[in-house]
């Protein structure tokens, strides 16, 4: 009988064993097709992304309840020890004292993160420029990984406090790299749009569902719980990365150009207001979340519940923001500038009827607006990034999409810290004028991005020498563009083709207007 199970056993083992061989060999020849190997290309990244704004998002409804417990527990033990016999009143200022003292700490460890990330991205993105997309998506990972581990075992505010800050180390190595790599894969314009769509549904998706899933958790099993689990989802697409991607034995990088310097990126007046509109248009959003739950309390008298479901319905605008702008850009992607202006002037507006909300039903509205907004302006915003590179520098995305994730964590480290204060010395209704004010004012900026798709590609000098046979996939694939070219068509959107009299507007330009390289 045991020999027959034992049979049995190893029976099902092999089956086993030739499932997983097949499942394998399927992706292996998914790898080769390269339409599918985009595909897995953008799960990873999505999940990388998905993962980088639950973290961000996930200790909202836990560490302000988490320190206030060790506050309480710390002070309890030192005025015991230190104040047997001191009176009510000295009590009551004490707590107080206490509680501002635990806000600014709340507000310093929900910046940590922005605020290092802001720090590292000007040296990510160099840094992806040098080696390649795929090494420093793996190293953002493994940083997020470690520095989870650490937050879910983290049993004081100094532990607590670097384990953010590592989070937003892993951060900018992982947004960044992972934009990058999307933008390199998804050559054409249309395709670019809508991979770059999905990569945003998913992080207003990991950023809105990420607060009721951490307040559950934290609420039925515990602080560590939350993060552990977060930590294995970052383990698996670590292990989906080398398994699919294998950064390691992957040799293009040896011959991808050197990008253009990511100060020479950040004079480009372009990309310049490119990146203003990134940061005005996520003001709000920064601003209002480490704000709106007070005021909600002290005017609406919101309830837990409540509170912690704000943002949950402006999830699904925000959805629909992004399906509205990827099929618009694919029929006029001429407008991009307009569907950014318009996001903005919806931000602008939505935001300042906020404070005029009298209920919570009343408060979703604007809120749903500003998500919409948000929406609008990403979608049509980052993508242009990478065309203003292609038309104006050379391809390759590192340093671009670090100012983006600049752009984003200058919002998102001031939230917290400024916020805070603004409400306090000017009030919540100025607050929200101001940054609906800000946002109206901007949008006509974004104007000097109307002849955009009328840029024509600029040749660097390693393009024109390039007369000898190709050597490596980069130099492949560049000959080909150059024919492609000269054939009449381009890769960039198809906004320019040899007219019917011969004019190749490709080399008018290098006659009569300078080189970006």
């Amino acid at each position: 009988m045991l020999v027959v199970r034992s049979f049995g056993l190893a029976k099902t083992a092999a089956v086993k064993l030739s499932e997983m061989g097949e499942r394998t060999k399927q992706l292996g020849s998914a790898m080769k097709d390269p339409h599918q190997q985009k595909r897995i290309i953008l799960v990873i990244v999505c999940v990388a992304l998905l993962l980088d704004n639950m973290l961000y998002m996930v200790i909202v409804p836990i560490i302000p309840d988490y320190l206030a417990d060790l506050e309480s527990e710390q002070s309890e033990h030192v005025h015991l020890v230190l104040h047997p016999n001191t009176s009510s009143a000295n009590s009551t200022n004490q707590d107080k004292s206490n509680k501002d003292n635990l806000d600014i700490q709340i507000g310093v460890l929900f910046a940590s993160k922005a605020i290092l990330q802001l720090l590292v991205n000007p040296l990510s993105g160099t840094f992806i420029d040098r080696v390649g997309y795929d090494i420093p998506l793996l190293i953002g990972l493994t940083v997020m990984f470690v520095s989870t581990c650490i937050f879910a075992f983290a049993e004081n505010y100094a532990t607590l406090f670097a384990a953010r800050s590592l989070q937003g180390l892993g951060s900018a190595f992982a947004d960044t790299s992972g934009f990058a790599m999307i933008a390199d894969k998804y050559t054409e314009e249309t395709e670019r749009s809508r991979a770059l769509g999905i990569s945003l549904a998913f992080i207003s998706f990991g950023s809105l569902v990420a607060p009721p899933f951490g307040g559950i958790l934290y609420e039925f099993a515990g602080k560590r719980v939350p993060f552990i689990v977060l930590a294995s989802v970052c383990l698996a697409d670590g292990v989906l990365l080398l398994t699919v991607i294998k950064p390691f034995s992957n040799r293009t990088r040896e011959n991808m150009p050197v990008g253009t310097p990511i100060y020479r990126l950040m004079i480009d007046p372009y990309i310049a207001v490119v990146a203003g509109a990134l940061t005005v248009a996520n003001i709000p959003l920064a601003f209002l979340e480490p704000t709106i739950a007070n005021w909600m309390e002290s005017t609406m008298h919101s309830t837990q519940w409540e509170m912690g479901l704000t943002w949950l319905p402006a999830f699904f605008p925000h959805i629909l923001g992004v399906y509205i702008t990827v099929k618009l850009a694919a029929k006029n992607p001429h407008l991009q500038w307009f569907y950014g202006a318009l996001g903005m002037v919806i931000i602008g507006a939505s935001s300042c009827t906020v404070p005029a909300c009298k209920t919570f039903g009343q408060l979703i509205a604007p809120l749903c607006g500003i998500c919409f907004g948000i929406a609008l302006v990403d979608t049509a915003l980052l993508p242009t990034l990478a065309f203003l590179v292609d038309v104006r520098h050379v391809s390759v995305y590192g340093g671009v999409y670090a100012i983006a994730d600049i752009s984003y964590s200058i919002a998102y480290a001031m939230g917290p810290i400024v916020a805070g204060q603004i409400v306090h010395n000017l009030g919540f209704v100025q607050l929200n004028l101001g940054m609906g004010l800000v946002n109206v004012l901007y949008a006509p900026a974004l104007l000097l991005l109307r002849n955009v798709c009328q840029m024509k590609p600029s040749y660097s000098e390693r393009d024109n020498l390039l007369d000898e046979a190709p050597q490596g996939l980069y130099d492949t694939i560049k000959m080909e563009e150059v024919r492609g070219k000269k054939k009449g068509y381009s890769t960039a959107g198809n906004c320019l083709s040899v007219d019917e009299n011969g004019f190749d507007p490709f080399r008018a330009q290098q006659s009569s207007a300078p080189e970006y390289t």
